[in-house]
């Protein structure tokens, strides 16, 4: 996302020391990672380089147009990853994996609380803009792995291992951030279209739980013992 916050908020200020700093910090994630990965000889690492590649090559991750939907969308996300990386860690039966996922999942949250800290701020400013900008990136959420090759698969792996699934997405990032914390519920004084966009939003997170819900029980019963 290096390219995508420079072009929407510039890289000669406050915000080129934050996104510089990012990207190192999110380098050092990836390093460890595969240094754990390859030292436990958990994958294939002529296997993994080549992901890397195409993945880096192809360059392909959800990018925003728009300061507020940008600020929206790396809220939900860098509190997505943090999450995803909490629940791999706690799956792992190797306390230093454990303890690798751990630290790099409290990277992720210390970025998330900079995004969603950006967002109360922005929603004292421009309430409408926000509740559009969030009913939008709830609506078309992706995590960053979209370009990665057979992405779709991988997904449904994490899913089915209970790292991050519908109800995961619920429950853990979608209510925290948008009714705990930013009190979108509660907002008055909006917009029609402002309005409007947040009782789609909460229809729309409404069928996310009920999926999540769905998903989960199928998944319990697959994994029952006969």
């Amino acid at each position: 996302y290096f390219r995508t916050i420079e072009s929407l908020y510039g890289g000669d200020n406050a915000w080129g020391t934050w996104v510089r700093r990012w990207t190192a910090e999110e380098g050092r994630h990836s390093i460890v990672l595969r240094d754990y990965l390859t030292v436990t000889r958990s994958i294939d690492p002529v296997a993994l380089e080549r992901a890397r590649m195409a993945q880096v090559s192809g360059g392909e991750v959800p990018a925003k147009n728009d300061i507020v939907n940008g600020i929206v969308y790396v809220t939900l996300q860098e509190l997505a990853t943090r999450i995803a990386h909490h629940n791999t860690g706690k799956l792992l039966d190797d306390r230093a994996g454990y303890e690798i996922m751990k630290r790099v999942a409290a990277d992720e949250n210390r970025h998330h609380l900079f995004y969603r800290d950006l967002g109360s701020a922005a929603l004292a400013l421009d309430a409408d803009a926000m509740v559009i900008a969030i009913e939008q990136e709830v609506r078309d959420f992706e995590m960053p792995g979209t370009g990665i090759i057979d992405f779709e698969t991988h997904a449904h792996a994490i899913a089915r291992a209970g790292i991050y699934d519908f109800l995961v997405h619920h429950d853990s990032v979608l209510v925290p951030v948008i009714v705990r914390q930013w009190g979108i519920d509660k907002l008055e004084g909006l917009g029609a279209q402002a309005d409007k966009a947040r009782d789609q939003l909460f229809k729309r997170m409404s069928r996310i739980e009920k999926a999540g819900k769905r998903f989960a029980s199928r998944r319990d019963e697959e994994l029952a013992p006969a």
